[in-house]
């Protein structure tokens, strides 16, 4: 009887002691906020590194050629291509994007032509010529780019977004690798330190030609 009780009190023991070890821990959520960098690392096969680095927004009133006032957001984006090929990409945003909180309410992405270097950033307008000229002839027409960053060289562009009025911010956004599709997302927050999530858009927005490579966390 007893040697039974103690093979009982064993097998509970070891039960318990198996759920204890075996607890799943939570996977590891990937939030980000106002503040969050932006900057996603990739790595190839060879254990090559691609980084992608986007900015912090910067805004001003514009006024379209018919006299339409809409509110008018800066970033740039730079990667660095640290991997043995060169980097092939291609963006595309050939129409307008709904707010998604605001029905009715759209946005446009237009591309610069100008390359974005890292001195530029104190720049007004992060040192984009004639920004104003681009933006009166090209907010009706879709927008696209094409760069070839070549291996162990960094190169950066500009985007421009205009938000109907009435859409406010601040901003975020992020261009980020799924497989070989690029991804844009826009973020809005709110409050008066931008702390609150109001709502987000996730663009597909072209390709590259490298492969097989993985985010890093």
């Amino acid at each position: 009887m007893k040697t039974s009780i103690l093979l009982l009190i064993t097998a509970i023991t070891g039960l318990f002691s198996y759920g204890q070890g075996n607890k799943s821990k939570p996977d590891t959520i990937d939030i980000e906020t106002i503040n969050s960098a932006r900057r996603y690392e990739y790595v190839d096969f060879s254990g090559k590194h691609l980084i992608i680095q986007n900015s912090l927004s910067r805004g001003i009133k514009y006024t379209d050629p018919n006299g339409k006032k809409v509110n008018k957001v800066l970033f740039w984006t730079r990667i660095t291509n640290e991997t043995e090929n060169p980097l092939e990409l291609n963006l595309d945003f050939p129409t307008e994007y709904e707010v998604p909180s605001l029905p009715g309410k759209y946005f446009k992405i237009l591309l610069p032509p100008d390359t974005m270097t890292l001195d530029k950033e104190p720049l007004p307008d992060y040192g984009i010529i004639d920004l104003k000229s681009f933006l009166d002839n090209n907010i009706h027409k879709p927008s696209s780019l094409k760069r070839t960053i070549n291996p162990n060289e960094s190169g950066g562009f500009y985007v421009a977004i205009l938000y109907d009025e009435g859409v406010v911010g601040p901003f975020r956004t992020g261009l980020s690798i799924k497989g070989q599709n690029l991804v844009y997302k826009v973020t809005r927050y709110a409050g008066k330190q931008g702390v609150l999530f109001v709502d987000e858009k996730e663009i597909n927005c072209g390709r590259i030609n490298l492969k097989n490579l993985v985010r890093q966390k």
